[in-house]
């Protein structure tokens, strides 16, 4: 399972770069306006650090103004991944991109009708958000599997994307279910690191070693 990054704060994904973890970075406005920062020149800078895909989302709603954003977004670099939201027009924006060999990640997806008509669209993403679905009483991981049984019945290529990541237990159930990819804040995908028994083990052996009054080197 491919590990993507939700954020738009640089330090972030180079510090995950460094670990060989990062396979691309999804961005959203909701992560530009948190980071404070100009969306075109975040974005470029993203895509130069990582060389995966970095998906950057058009915010127009119809599908001549989504066209024309996502002309000037795939300009930045040959990594962008044009984001649009699962709507008819985001469709018909979804069809064009890929039919002139542009990555496209459809966003907001919350069924697995909606994963179902991404996929037909040509998607090489589609995004459903696994942790809004539990905020309001639906088990999300369930929308995962059901998009996986169908995409599998059907031979489909679009990768799902779980989106809305929230904890450890979501990126362990996306890839039991066979999830393609994963995108998370930095901060979950730092707690994946994290076991009490790793940090007691640490522990015992940094005690044992200092008992032993050596050094290495």
């Amino acid at each position: 399972m491919k590990f993507f990054a939700d954020t738009a704060e640089i330090a972030d994904i180079r510090e995950l770069m460094e670990t060989g973890l990062l396979d691309g970075v999804t961005t959203n406005p909701s992560l530009i306006k948190k980071s404070g920062r100009d969306f075109i020149e975040t974005v470029r800078e993203i895509a130069a650090i990582c060389p995966g895909p970095v998906s950057a989302e058009v915010v127009a709603l119809d599908h001549a103004e989504m066209m024309r954003e996502a002309e000037i977004l795939r300009k930045i670099a040959d990594n962008i991944a044009i984001k649009v939201p699962l709507t008819i027009d985001g469709l018909k924006t979804c069809k064009a991109l890929t039919d002139d060999g542009t990555m496209v990640n459809v966003t907001l997806c919350f069924s697995a009708n909606q994963a179902l008509l991404a996929a037909k669209a040509g998607a090489t993403y589609v995004s459903p958000f696994v942790g809004r679905h539990d905020d309001v009483g639906y088990p999300g991981m369930e929308l995962i599997a059901d998009i996986r049984m169908i995409f599998d019945n059907y031979d489909f290529g679009t990768e799902i994307l779980v989106a809305s990541v929230r904890n450890p237990i979501h990126v362990h159930e996306s890839a039991k279910l066979g999830a393609d990819v994963m995108t998370a804040p930095p901060s979950v995908i730092r707690q994946l690191f994290k076991h009490p028994l790793t940090d007691n083990g640490i522990a015992s052996f940094l005690k044992d070693w200092e008992a032993t009054g050596q050094k290495i080197g």
